[in-house]
């Protein structure tokens, strides 16, 4: 397998199209055409299924994918380490959840864009779940978590601050009248929250199980935003950090109803692989992320 071929095919695998794969490439189609089937002849199978006009990855290019964009990755990671050059460069893949992404993210971004423009950031949005996978896989180079502390063998896990938790409902709505509330005050309450999968939202959960506590009906978002446009209109309670309620909170669209249950313990940590090389890009950003977000600029 040769490098050329490996990108064609991570490249048409990324966006199921031999045309867009060659125009991103800058290669003539049957350039990119012919590299899949050079690469398809030696490992005696099809990585792409062809169902008229569109493709699929086939079971056998699903597996090669993981290994193509490690391969990648790594020769990537070995041009920029022997190049000598002072100011990072290159490929940044980062991981982080929705909530992180609506706010402490975009400034840190911004930043690191103005100190490193010719760094290249791909931020893929995922849920806490989700992060271990990618980082033991290689598909991302760092993420950025929202949860309970980490502890796990196979991943540096540092935390950069320790999130406020603010259980909270719109101005006007009449369980504002029980505050500072407790897990009882929940009882029959209508909430709205974030997906199961989401850690915070898990651990409310089993405070209110272990309360023996069943809510009134529980609708669920994978987004922020509607999370707390629904909330703003009087249709339920929410669960959800402080640092993405700020503006709502200060316009008085919102309420902290000052939680007085069992700490959430939730922080935002910075994660990667105990064997990732640290290269000038992704030491960059920990040196900015720590900088911006860690126990110095609190």
């Amino acid at each position: 397998m040769e490098m050329r071929q490996l990108k064609a095919f991570a490249t048409v695998a990324r966006s199921l199209s031999f045309s867009r794969a060659a125009e991103e490439l800058d290669y003539a189609q049957s350039s990119v055409s012919s590299q899949i089937q050079l690469l398809e002849q030696e490992l005696g199978t099809a990585v792409f299924e062809r169902l008229g006009r569109k493709i699929a990855l086939t079971d056998g290019g699903a597996r090669l994918l993981v290994y193509a964009e490690q391969i990648l990755k790594l020769a990537a990671e070995a041009k920029v380490a022997v190049s000598g050059s002072a100011l990072p460069k290159g490929t940044l893949s980062i991981g982080a959840p929705e909530s992180l992404c609506v706010s402490r993210l975009p400034a840190l971004v911004q930043e690191y864009r103005r100190r490193y423009p010719e760094v290249e950031i791909i931020l893929k949005m995922g849920c806490c779940l989700d992060f271990p996978r990618w980082l033991l896989n290689n598909v991302i180079d760092v993420a950025f978590c929202i949860d309970r502390e980490i502890a796990s063998p196979m991943l540096v896990c540092e935390t950069l601050v320790r999130e406020r938790m603010v259980v909270t409902a719109a101005a006007g709505h009449p369980i504002t009248q029980k505050a500072p509330l407790w897990p009882p005050d929940l009882q029959g309450e209508p909430l709205i929250l974030t997906e199961s999968d989401c850690t915070y939202r898990a651990v409310l959960d089993r405070i209110l199980a272990d309360a023996g506590i069943q809510p009134g009906s529980v609708l669920e978002f994978g987004s922020i935003e509607a999370i707390k446009k629904l909330v703003v209109r009087g249709l339920g309670t929410t669960l959800l950090p402080y640092v993405v309620l700020e503006e709502e909170l200060a316009a008085g669209q919102l309420v902290d109803l000052g939680w007085e249950g069992p700490d959430f313990r939730i922080a935002t940590q910075l994660v990667h692989h105990k064997d990732k090389w640290i290269s000038p890009p992704l030491r960059a950003l920990l040196d900015l992320a720590r900088e911006m977000i860690g126990p110095d600029h609190q």
